[in-house]
């Protein structure tokens, strides 16, 4: 993550008012016999016990320096790697109190060997790693002995809207939990070459170094995304945000829960985004190449075909259906709506394991 050293200042618009009019109870317009004035700190009282901030010990392996050097290497016993001690900060959110379960950031938690949580009111705890998928950036560690925790509802990332108000809670720069506002800028942000699954939601709320792992949260207090990276190509704040849609992480959540670790699966297709119209459309995933053999060529899908729904949902690329079915748990299956020849197509494809796809590709020629 770069460094953003300076936030720009929310401007209060009417459209604020607006919308805070419109809000739930948590984001009231308190009277205070001076005008009716906008203030979200009643929604922020309520969701920031569930922000923590994550303190990580650890150790990772580094090339050796004299190890470069010839005379060193043929006269001194020097090992080619060395080990070296880090530590690092970050933010997470607690998703389940009984169980103790805080979501956060993958590269938060990378190297841990211990990780401790303190919790808004100065309490610590020591956590263990659950599971952690680099993929898309998501990590769970566990609260041991959970007592009296606090845990924020998850929204509905699908159900966001550009130009939805949005607060991001984190613990930047090590100061302290610190909560920022601003808006949905993006959805579904491919191309930043992060990780492997991308389809992150952009906003202009400013998050720092030490806000990864943090919450993106809706008017409603439910948490809608967890932070991940900004863009900063100066090192100033230029109010390009990212964060990890929750539906995508609670899909890899329930995985790591479940088994450690996140096995994806393959239905043996090649998309592309449309780069033109097709068949009046403009949005969906065309079928580059369908594997033989592959669940896809079972369930009937060609090459050719246009996705235009994925479990229901309109699809807008090929990276979408992609990350469905990547963080869809082997043995499943995906409904899919397809155009072919202007007419409709319903296919339902079961999840393959990868290793199997590659078995039948090969076989396949």
């Amino acid at each position: 993550m770069q460094i953003l050293r300076c936030v720009r200042p929310l401007v209060l618009l009417p459209a604020i008012v607006l919308s805070l009019l419109a809000a739930p109870a948590l984001a009231q317009i308190p009277d205070l016999k001076l005008g009716r004035v906008p203030t979200l700190a009643p929604l922020v009282k309520e969701v920031t016990p569930a922000v923590v901030n994550i303190s990580v010990e650890g150790k990772v392996r580094q090339d050796n320096p004299l190890y470069q050097d010839p005379l060193f290497r043929e006269f001194f016993d020097v090992p080619k790697q060395v080990e070296k001690q880090i530590s690092a900060t970050g933010s997470g959110v607690i998703v389940d109190a009984q169980r103790g379960y805080v979501m956060t950031a993958n590269h938060v938690v990378e190297h841990v060997s211990t990780a401790q949580i303190r919790t808004k009111d100065g309490r610590k705890f020591s956590a263990r790693l659950v599971g952690r998928d680099p993929a898309t950036d998501i990590a769970v560690l566990q609260i041991k002995d959970p007592t009296e925790l606090k845990a924020i509802a998850l929204g509905d990332s699908d159900a966001l809207e550009v130009g939805d108000f949005v607060i991001a809670v984190g613990n930047p720069f090590g100061l302290g939990q610190t909560v920022t506002s601003g808006l949905v800028s993006a959805l579904g942000r491919t191309g930043l070459g992060k990780q492997g699954y991308e389809d992150f939601i952009q906003t202009d709320a400013a998050i720092n170094p030490g806000n990864s792992g943090g919450a993106l949260i809706n008017l409603r207090g439910e948490l809608v995304g967890i932070n991940t990276a900004i863009i900063s190509p100066g090192g100033g704040n230029v109010g390009i945000g990212f964060a990890v849609p929750i539906n995508m992480a609670r899909r890899v959540m329930e995985q790591l829960v479940a088994n450690g670790r996140v096995d994806r699966g393959r239905i043996g297709v090649t998309l592309l985004d449309l780069d033109s119209p097709a068949d009046g459309r403009v949005q969906g995933a065309r079928v580059a190449d369908v594997t033989v053999g592959s669940p896809a060529e079972r369930a009937g899908l060609r090459k050719g075909d246009i996705i235009v729904k994925a479990n229901d949902m309109p699809v807008r690329s090929a990276t979408q259906v992609r990350n469905l079915i990547g963080l869809t748990p082997v043995g499943q299956r995906v409904r899919l709506v397809f155009e072919r020849d202007r007419a409709l197509g319903n296919a339902t494809v079961e999840v393959a394991p990868v290793t199997e796809e590659r078995a039948r590709a090969r076989s396949s020629g």
